[in-house]
């Protein structure tokens, strides 16, 4: 909710303003001069000020030259008599965001300008958290929790990262489990250890306790030397084991004990090691019914939901998913080299309306592919068909799920070669990246010989 601070001495014009305001739902406050103002912008952070230019003790040009010093000044929007419209230009020229002449004649000229502000100031906060993350290596957290769906998962979040308990966290395939897992990571007190994952089904069960703990020279065959595991790389920080569900029925008994013992040993090795480790887990699959099909042990599946979370599924963030495309657009822009310019409104629709089966990872995906396709502003014909239901106009680009991501792109690069006779510089005009990109994608497809 934007916090918007009125600043005006005429007490009638003053309440004509909030009452223009008020049913915008954002969060006002009102002083009657330039100096009260300045005192509540001292005591509260305001993302927007709109004030009067003239006023007796402190004018409103004065109380905005006040305010540039702080770190993260308030935009302000003056408001100023027909006859004094050049001082508000000179404000504008200092940095202010607009002015209105008095009096307003149409009230919703002033609520419009105060909406394009405010989506102004979210854009530019979401551009410094964005950056601020990404040095993390994370989206801003606003991406993370986006949606009021998020809302509990972000206060169970915060409230177990300061402590050291195991955390369970549930969730369908693509809702940012690990993204979860890093937050609370980062938020920890080991926030500045590391953060080691592992995909408990993506390694060969022959092969998985080795990874987890490591391994002695000569412990089996092929194992020439000495090898520290994910629990040793992790010591002091946090290790993640995604797909918790698919760990071997053995393996989960030599988990337990590491949980209650808090050591383990190399395979092919008795010396004891201390696993100075918080874990963090993840599932998609119901652990209770694993329990109950003896495919899970009982016993780790209470050491490990000490703290359990559930992530929603993004079918019900209905009102994260304008947030996260516009996320996605800007990053995956930034990423080929192209200038953002927009998500189209109906396109916009069809991702709203769509199911998500694979979530967020999905949405991510579908995104990327529109950035590749688009020349400008992401149309319905930039979006798989499953997303537009039939409205694709793009009949030669299918998308159905056996059509990877990396084998459009690819069609996509062949095709403008074809088209210029094998001249990559005219191709990579039309694609709309550099040269250089485009030598990049040649070799990452092994198109190099066919340029």
């Amino acid at each position: 909710m934007a916090q918007i601070l009125i600043v005006e001495d005429d007490v009638t014009f003053r309440s004509f303003v909030r009452t223009i305001l008020e049913d915008e739902g954002y969060d006002l406050r009102d002083a009657s001069d330039g100096l009260k103002g300045l005192e509540l912008l001292r005591r509260e952070n305001f993302d927007l000020v709109i004030s009067d230019l003239k006023m007796p003790g402190m004018g409103g040009l004065e109380l905005f030259r006040e305010t540039r010093s702080e770190p993260v000044p308030p935009v302000f929007i003056f408001l100023t008599a027909f006859g004094k419209v050049e001082e508000a230009v000179a404000a504008i020229k200092e940095g202010a965001a607009d002015f209105l002449t008095k009096p307003l004649h149409e009230p919703e000229t002033l609520r419009a300008l105060v909406r394009k502000t405010i989506a102004n100031i979210t854009k530019e906060k979401d551009y410094l958290s964005l950056k601020e993350s990404e040095t993390a290596g994370l989206p801003p957290e606003e991406m993370i929790f986006s949606g009021a769906a998020m809302n509990d998962v972000r206060g169970l979040v915060y409230s177990v990262a300061a402590t050291t308990a195991n955390v369970l966290i549930h969730g369908e395939s693509g809702t940012g489990k690990e993204l979860i897992a890093k937050t609370i990571h980062r938020l920890s007190p080991r926030g500045k250890a590391g953060f080691v994952a592992i995909n408990c089904a993506a390694i060969p069960e022959n092969l998985l306790e080795s990874e987890l703990f490591g391994h002695e020279k000569g412990a089996f065959t092929g194992a020439v030397q000495t090898r520290i595991g994910r629990f040793e790389m992790a010591a002091g920080g946090t290790i993640f084991l995604d797909e918790i569900g698919e760990m071997p029925v053995l393996l989960q008994a030599k988990l337990l004990r590491v949980l209650q013992e808090r050591v383990f040993e190399r395979v092919g090795g008795g010396r004891q090691i201390k696993a100075d480790v918080r874990v963090i887990a993840a599932t998609n699959r119901n652990l209770q019914e694993a329990v109950a099909d003896k495919t899970f042990r009982e016993d780790l599946f209470y050491r490990l939901n000490v703290f359990p979370i559930t992530l929603p599924p993004l079918r019900q963030r209905g009102d994260a998913i304008a947030r996260l495309a516009e996320y996605f657009l800007q990053h995956f822009s930034r990423q080929i080299g192209r200038k953002p310019d927009g998500i189209a409104p109906e396109a916009l629709a069809a991702l709203e309306r769509h199911h998500w089966p694979g979530n967020i990872r999905e949405l991510q995906n579908v995104i990327e592919r529109a950035v590749i396709l688009a020349r400008g502003r992401i149309g319905l014909e930039h979006l798989p068909a499953e997303v537009t239901h039939g409205e694709s106009q793009m009949p030669e680009h299918p998308a159905g799920g056996m059509e990877t991501l990396k084998s459009v792109e690819r069609e996509i690069i062949v095709k403008a070669l074809e088209k210029h006779g094998g001249n990559r510089r005219l191709a990579a005009r039309e694609l709309g990246m550099s040269r250089r990109t485009l030598q990049y994608r040649l070799k990452e497809f092994g198109l190099l010989d066919e340029g």
